[in-house]
């Protein structure tokens, strides 16, 4: 039996062994990943420059998009490279840095999420309080905490899953290093610390879940009373314009 002292490596899950099938998927991913890479950077360089988009709103959606690219680059690009150079492997090292990042990302990207929510409820529901509850100080703490909390989360995740010893190999049944894969290979009964983890994570996205689906919830509210109002003045509008007070009958 081995533990995860002898593993130097491991063997990830291949699309096919085909040459000209792997060429072809390592082409098309290339595709796609420059395709993301430039769109997202042209979308970052654009909020960062245009002092007019300097504002709540699209401080967070950078903060989104500097998530989303540093998600497609932990996964990807590894996985172009294993179907360029017809390999499967990847180091020890280097699938605790891909499950840690990768980690780190996801789920900073989900809390970034739900605060973005709680900032659509106050522009939406309490624009008069817009400024003083989301200035430029709050919202950068409100980001900071998102991505500390990631951290945190991966930081966790990450170093319970590779403290376990691993007695079932070294080959994982996915494209990227993922935990659920990683305690398929451990030892009996070493892997009960991983569920108190994923007990509190499964809580903690469940509140999150519930913010922003109670802030969605006021904001449709908020949204639906609005083409009432506007109905309402267009229909009197429209009246007044038809017959205007001169020509209603009994006045004059």
């Amino acid at each position: 039996m081995s533990n995860d002292n002898s593993i130097s490596e491991f063997l990830l899950l291949v699309l096919t062994d085909a040459r000209e099938l792997q060429l072809l998927h390592f082409c098309l991913f290339l595709g796609i990943y420059l395709a993301a890479l430039l769109g997202n950077s042209l979308i970052i360089t654009t909020i960062a420059c245009d002092h007019h988009l300097h504002n709540p709103m699209y401080f967070f959606l950078l903060n989104l998009f500097l998530l989303d690219l540093g998600s497609i680059s932990t996964t990807v690009p590894k996985a172009m490279a294993n179907s360029l150079y017809n390999t499967r492997d990847i180091s020890y090292s280097g699938c605790a840095a891909q499950m840690f990042f990768f980690l780190f990302l996801i789920s900073a990207e989900y809390f970034l999420h739900t605060i973005m929510s709680y900032d659509r409820y106050v522009a939406i529901c309490k624009p008069l309080h817009y400024g003083t509850l989301l200035g430029s100080r709050t919202c950068a703490h409100m980001a900071a905490a998102a991505w500390a909390t990631g951290f945190l989360y991966a930081v966790l995740h990450t170093a319970n899953t590779f403290s376990l010893p691993l007695c079932h190999g070294n080959a994982l049944d996915q494209f990227f290093c993922e935990i659920p894969h990683i305690l398929k290979l451990s030892c009996s009964h070493s892997y009960l610390r991983e569920p108190g983890l994923l007990v509190v994570s499964v809580c903690l996205g469940f509140g999150c879940f519930v913010f922003v689906v109670v802030s969605y919830v006021q904001i449709f509210r908020a949204v639906l009373r609005i083409p009432v109002v506007v109905f309402g003045l267009r229909v009197e509008t429209r009246t007044e314009m038809e017959h205007p007070p001169s020509m209603v009958p009994g006045k004059t």
